[in-house]
C-alpha cells in the first residue's frame, strides 16, 4: 500500500521546467562549495593567524548561526513578500565573505567573512527551494531531489578544491573562488527573472494555496516527528562524514588515502540516494519513502560497527543511498502539511538539518575522546530506530479526507 501526500495538490497541465530546476541545483552546488571552504581552510587559518581551538569553534558557530537560524525567518518573510532578485543578492554576500576570508588581516574580519557566507546561504536555500517547487509541474519529490543533490556534490568537492588550490597557494587564493560566486550570480539573475514571471502568472490565475483541514495539533505533531527524523538522520550522517576516516584508520589500520576513498564512497552514495528519493516519493508517496529510508536502514547501521573492511564499504554505500532518500520526502511532506509556507518550511528543515549536523559533529567528537570512536559508532547505529515515529504521520486516507 502506498501513501501520497502531493497528489491532491498538483497543478493540472503544468510541465516540469527542467532548465530552471537544473539551474538552481547547479547554484546549490556552487553555494555549498563556497560554504564548505570555511572548514576546509581551518588548519591554514589556525597556523597563519595563530588561532586557538576556541577561536576556530567561534568561526564555525558564527557561520552556522547565520546560515541555520536565519533560514526560517527568510523563508517566512518571502512567503509573504516574494523577492525574486534575492537569489543573486545572497550569492553576492557569499562572494563578499570570500574576499574577507582571503584578505583578512585580523580575526574579527574572519568572523565577518564567515558570517556573510552564512547569511548568503540563509537567503539562498529557502528561495531556491521555492523556485524548484514552482518549476516542478507537480513532481515535487523529483524537483527537491535534483535541487538537493547539487548541495551534496558541492559539499563533497569543496574540500578537494581547497586541498588542491588553497592549501598549496595560501589564504589569498580563496579569492579565486569568487569566479564561482560570480557565475552563480549570473545564473540566479536569469532564474530570478523566470521566478518573477511565474509568480505573476500564478497570481493572475488566482486561487490561493490549497489547505489541509487537519487539526492544528495533528499538523504540529507531524512536523515535530519530521524534525526528529531529520535529527536522527543528520546525527548519523555527521558521525560518518566527520569521523568515518578515523574509525577506519583506528579499527583496520588503513592509510589516510584509503580512508578518504571510503568516505567518498559514502558521499557518492548519499548523492545517489538523494536523486532516487524524490522520484520514488512521487511514485509511491513520501510517507512510504520515509518508512523505508529511516527505519529500513536500521539493520545495516547495526551491522556496520562489527563488519570487516570489505563489508564496511558495502554497508556504508547501502546506508548512504537508503538514508539520503529520506530528506526530499521529508521536505515535500512538510510543505504539503503547511501549504503556502514553502519558504518557511524549507528554511526550517534546511536550517535544522545544517545546524544539527554541526552540533552533532561537536558532541560526537567529545564522546569519541571520552569513550573511543568505535563506541560512538555502536551507539549511533541505533539512531534510525527513531523511524518508528513515522507511524504518527498522517496516512494517505487521512490526508485525502482532510483535503
Amino acid at each position: 500500500m502506498t501513501d501520497t501526500t502531493a497528489g491532491a495538490a498538483r497543478p493540472a497541465a503544468q510541465a516540469t521546467v527542467f532548465p530552471i530546476i537544473l539551474a538552481v541545483s547547479l547554484c546549490h552546488m556552487l553555494n555549498d562549495v563556497l560554504q564548505s571552504l570555511i572548514s576546509a581552510i581551518y588548519p591554514m587559518l589556525k597556523e597563519d593567524h595563530a588561532l586557538d581551538f576556541w577561536q576556530i569553534g567561534l568561526l564555525t558557530f558564527t557561520f552556522q548561526v547565520t546560515a541555520s537560524l536565519l533560514q526560517p525567518a527568510v523563508g517566512l518573510y518571502t512567503d509573504k513578500r516574494p523577492m525574486p532578485q534575492s537569489l543573486p543578492v545572497g550569492m553576492a554576500l557569499s562572494m563578499a565573505g570570500l574576499f574577507l576570508l582571503a584578505f583578512a588581516g585580523s580575526y574579527a574580519l574572519l568572523l565577518v567573512g564567515a558570517g556573510l557566507i552564512g547569511i548568503g546561504s540563509a537567503i539562498f536555500h529557502p528561495e531556491a527551494s521555492r523556485v524548484a517547487r514552482m518549476a516542478s509541474g507537480g513532481r515535487y519529490g523529483l524537483a527537491q531531489s535534483l535541487f538537493q543533490v547539487g548541495g551534496n556534490f558541492g559539499s563533497a568537492i569543496g574540500p578537494l578544491l581547497a586541498a588542491f588550490i588553497v592549501v598549496p597557494r595560501g589564504q589569498s587564493s580563496v579569492a579565486w573562488f569568487a569566479v564561482i560566486a560570480l557565475a552563480g550570480m549570473l545564473i540566479l539573475n536569469r532564474v530570478g527573472a523566470w521566478y518573477a514571471r511565474a509568480s505573476a502568472a500564478s497570481a493572475g490565475r488566482g486561487g490561493g494555496p490549497l489547505t489541509v483541514a487537519l487539526p492544528r495539533g495533528r499538523i504540529v505533531t507531524a512536523l515535530v516527528v519530521l524534525a526528529l527524523l531529520v535529527f536522527s538522520k543528520n546525527i548519523y550522517t555527521a558521525s560518518i562524514s566527520s569521523y568515518y576516516t578515523f574509525f577506519l584508520i583506528e579499527k583496520f589500520g588503513v592509510s589516510v588515502q584509503y580512508s578518504q576513498v571510503m568516505l567518498f564512497l559514502f558521499l557518492g552514495a548519499m548523492a545517489l540516494g538523494t536523486v532516487l528519493g524524490g522520484p520514488i516519493g512521487d511514485r509511491f508517496g513520501s510517507r512510504t519513502v520515509i518508512w523505508f529510508s529511516i527505519l529500513g536502514v536500521l539493520p545495516f547501521t547495526l551491522l556496520l560497527p562489527y563488519a570487516d573492511l570489505f563489508w564496511s564499504g558495502v554497508l556504508s554505500f547501502v546506508i548512504g543511498v537508503v538514508m539520503a532518500s529520506a530528506f526530499p520526502a521529508i521536505v515535500v511532506f512538510a510543505q504539503e502539511l503547511v501549504p503556502g509556507r514553502v519558504g518557511m518550511i524549507a528554511g526550517i528543515f534546511f536550517g535544522f538539518a545544517f545546524g544539527m549536523g554541526g552540533i552533532a559533529a561537536a558532541v560526537l567528537g567529545v564522546l569519541a575522546d571520552i569513550n573511543g570512536i568505535e563506541w560512538v559508532y555502536a551507539v549511533c547505529s541505533f539512531l534510525p530506530a527513531i523511524g518508528l515515529l513515522t507511524i504518527l504521520l498522517p496516512s494517505r486516507k487521512e490526508l485525502r479526507q482532510a483535503r
